[in-house]
């Protein structure tokens, strides 16, 4: 992280290296800073790694329960440059959502296609849960997408 006492400009990158650390350091989860700042947690992680823009009273809500720096809140109000360069990542986690996607994808556009026509899934008006359910042989994850059906010809 740059030495916040110089001028240098205050990055995407640097707000979420800050919110990582108070995040430790007060020991919160994200659920607990998302309902802190009266947001859904998924929203709330992915603006704060930088992949979202917080709206202008959010950011200084997360910035204020978190004890940033004044300058964060223009970082985190920012909309993001999206570069997709990275390979598969490596982490057994998010690996198997690539994997997900590399086998059900082809299934998943099929059905979209049938029940809604051709077109596909909106990832900016967006919703996701991640819930823990009970089973005999070992907790599940279940994760819940749900994303505005946009039609080819509607865009």
């Amino acid at each position: 992280m740059k030495d916040l006492a110089t001028d240098e400009l205050f990055t995407k990158e640097d707000a979420t290296a800050a919110i990582i650390l108070a995040k430790k350091k007060a020991g919160l989860k994200w659920e607990e800073i998302a309902e802190k700042i009266g947001m859904n947690p998924v929203w709330t992680h992915s603006a704060c790694m930088g992949m979202n823009a917080f709206p202008q009273e959010k950011a200084e809500a997360i910035v204020a329960l978190l004890g940033l720096p004044a300058d964060a809140v223009d970082a985190l109000t920012e909309s993001p440059t999206k570069v997709w360069e990275q390979t598969v990542p490596t982490d057994p986690c998010i690996y198997r959502f690539y994997e997900i996607v590399g086998v059900y994808g082809p299934t998943l556009k099929a059905l979209i296609h049938e029940e809604f026509g051709d077109g596909i899934m909106s990832a900016i008006d967006f919703d996701m849960s991640v819930t823990r359910v009970p089973n005999p042989k070992g907790d599940r994850v279940k994760v819940e997408m749900s994303g505005k059906y946009l039609s080819y010809n509607a865009w």
